[in-house]
């Protein structure tokens, strides 16, 4: 009998989007790294990925890094603090950094380590997130100069990030930019630059429109693979399934109550002022699984006559009036957004399942 709240995986499905954004990937030079970070590096799920023929893996915590499988080269995707150095260098053979002091801490403890490391140093084109900024020209070719002068790193190339923090979308111009820098720096430092790596599932519309720039050669992409949306608008890929996960929980109590809560009011558990319209008599159901586990405004029930209420820490609350008629014991599904699936995996009272 399977442990509610769990999430579910279907490998199936997973295994379609892999193949069809390798598809495009392959058409144009393009390598894809597989983000395993919101699903905390499942294994099953890495196997999964890996099969269906990735050419490297990514994460953003070294706790992931260090269980991921090494059949294929893994990438650590967070700006490393340099005293998480020999971490990174431990348990990943690529990672991205930009900034001087990491960069000379991961060279000292691939030398002490006595295990080569590749950096691809990031660019910032705007987004203001992470990397050096573009027009900043001088210091990108000093950092990138400095990672090759360590006995133990090489400049594998130069990359970007962006809608992350933001919003700023990739188009042609300012991934242009970053194929412009890459050509600087083979002429400027003679540096070969192999990887020019063009940003998360935000660039896929331009993989699959066959926008990308030319000497964009390598894609992180999570959301596109997990979810098959197009982070740039927040719509689904057709070619793509975006029923790779589905949440599913428990009900626990179901009763008639009225839809507006009585009395005096004031802020909620979470410091929220919350506001609530009267609908009269409604069928109320609470489900095992809470804020802790999920986030609530991210389900997508997959009964469509289900309408979520709120959540609590523990809680979730649903109106079931226009439902055939739930009992307590009945599971219910949901579709999840990032957000939600990535605090699924996160907490540690969510059953993780998988089926092929």
């Amino acid at each position: 009998m399977s442990t509610y709240p769990m999430i579910e995986a279907n490998l199936s499905l997973l295994k379609h989007n892999v193949e069809v954004i390798k598809a495009a990937c392959d058409a144009q030079d393009v390598q894809l790294a597989a983000v395993t970070k919101v699903v905390c590096a499942d294994e099953r799920i890495a196997q999964s990925l890996i099969a269906a023929g990735v050419s490297m893996l990514a994460d953003s915590r070294a706790e992931n890094l260090r269980v991921l499988p090494q059949a294929l080269p893994r990438l650590s995707l967070r700006i490393a603090d340099p005293l998480q150095a020999e971490e990174i260098v431990l348990h990943s053979e690529y990672s991205l950094q930009s900034g001087a002091d990491a960069i000379a801490a991961i060279g000292q403890a691939a030398e002490r380590l006595n295990k080569p490391h590749k950096v691809i140093l990031m660019i910032d084109l705007g987004d203001l997130r992470e990397g050096i900024y573009h027009k900043n020209r001088d210091l990108i070719r000093q950092t990138a100069a400095s990672v090759a002068a360590h006995k133990q790193l090489s400049l594998a190339g130069i990359g970007t990030n962006l809608t992350c923090f933001g919003g700023i979308l990739p188009d042609e111009g300012n991934l242009g930019v970053l194929t412009d820098i890459a050509r600087d720096l083979r002429e400027g430092l003679g540096l070969p630059i192999p990887i020019i790596s063009g940003g998360n599932s935000s660039s896929l519309h331009l993989l699959f429109e066959g926008k990308l720039p030319k000497g964009i050669n390598h894609l992180r992409i999570g959301e596109g693979l997990m979810r098959g949306m197009d982070t740039s608008c927040s719509e689904p890929f057709p070619q793509l399934s975006q029923r790779v996960f589905t949440q599913y929980a428990r009900l626990v109590e179901v009763y008639d109550k009225p839809s507006k809560p009585e009395g005096k009011t004031g802020p909620n558990a979470f410091g929220e002022e919350v506001h609530f319209e009267d609908y009269g008599p409604m069928v109320r159901g609470i489900l095992a699984i809470g804020r802790q586990d999920t986030d609530a405004e991210g389900l997508m029930p997959l009964d469509p006559q289900v309408r979520i209420l709120g959540a609590s820490s523990d809680h979730l609350l649903v109106d079931l009036s226009r439902t055939k008629g739930y009992e307590v014991g009945d599971v219910l599904g949901f579709t999840p957004s990032y957000g939600a699936l990535l605090k699924a995996y996160t907490s540690q009272y969510i059953t993780k399942s998988v089926t092929e």
